[in-house]
């Protein structure tokens, strides 16, 4: 069994509008497991990614980092990968990924030199020097998990980041993001609407039901690794997902 990484207990965000956003959230995540929070518009799925972040406090509960150093919205060993690429559009890619090193006071040439490794290593070298306006939508997001992958985080939280793009692109970097993870194996706690791609990367689904947000089941996804076009279209593939769209409407409707 590997260590638990952050620890949720009776979890619950209420708004200052009073509405109720999550509701008594228990999970716990261990260290490098890829989890995906799956769930309807509206269910939370966001608002506890952010939380675990540091980014929104929880009005009851707990999270807690057992053996970790990672302290919320401070702890160098987060990463987070929003919906948008969210890039500075005056800066070059390399420029955007070497944000986190500047603000950890790294000096300019070892900034530089993880930078444009971390690029690399997302498929965008010899691209440094472009910037945002010059990159497709799909490779203005391979900037932006080069960006939180730079500082070598142990949790890497994304919120959604490709439902944005086509569906080959979709794919491509659904392959990428899983060979950076079996190679740096960090904790991914992944936010998703779509039942295919939720099985399709993790080892556990987590499948929230709508507002109030609170967890419905937690389901292993037994299938090896790594996953391929071959997975996709096989008889296990359909059943896993199957299995999860089944668990998600009884969500729905509860």
């Amino acid at each position: 069994m590997s260590e638990t990484l952050v620890s949720l207990r009776d979890i619950s965000k209420q708004f200052s509008n009073g509405t109720l956003a999550v509701r008594d959230v228990n999970l716990d995540l261990a260290s490098g497991e890829f989890v995906s929070l799956l769930g309807p518009s509206g269910c939370g799925k966001s608002t506890l990614l952010r939380m675990i972040a540091g980014l929104g406090e929880p009005s009851s509960g707990i999270i807690d980092w057992p053996g970790s150093s990672v302290t919320g919205s401070h702890g160098s060993e987060l990463g987070f990968v929003f919906q948008e690429p969210t890039l500075m559009p005056w800066s070059t890619a390399l420029g955007n990924v070497m944000i986190p090193l500047k603000l950890k006071g790294a000096a300019k040439p070892e900034a530089e030199s993880k930078a444009a490794d971390a690029l690399a290593s997302v498929g965008l070298a010899g691209f440094e020097g472009s910037y945002p306006r010059e990159l497709s939508g799909g490779m203005k997001m391979r900037v932006s998990i080069a960006r939180a992958l730079v500082t070598q985080p142990r949790i890497l939280l994304m919120d959604e980041p490709f439902a944005a793009l086509d569906e080959i692109t979709r794919h491509k970097l659904n392959d990428d993001l899983l060979g950076l993870w079996e190679k740096q194996r960090f904790t991914a706690i992944f936010v998703t609407h779509s039942v295919f791609e939720s099985v399709y990367l993790s080892q556990r689904i987590v499948v929230m039901a709508a507002r109030p947000g609170r967890v419905m089941a937690d389901l292993a996804v037994d299938a090896p690794y790594p996953r391929d076009e071959q997975f996709r279209t096989s008889a296990e593939y359909a059943h896993l997902c199957r299995v999860a769209s089944e668990n998600l409407k009884k969500a729905i409707a509860a």
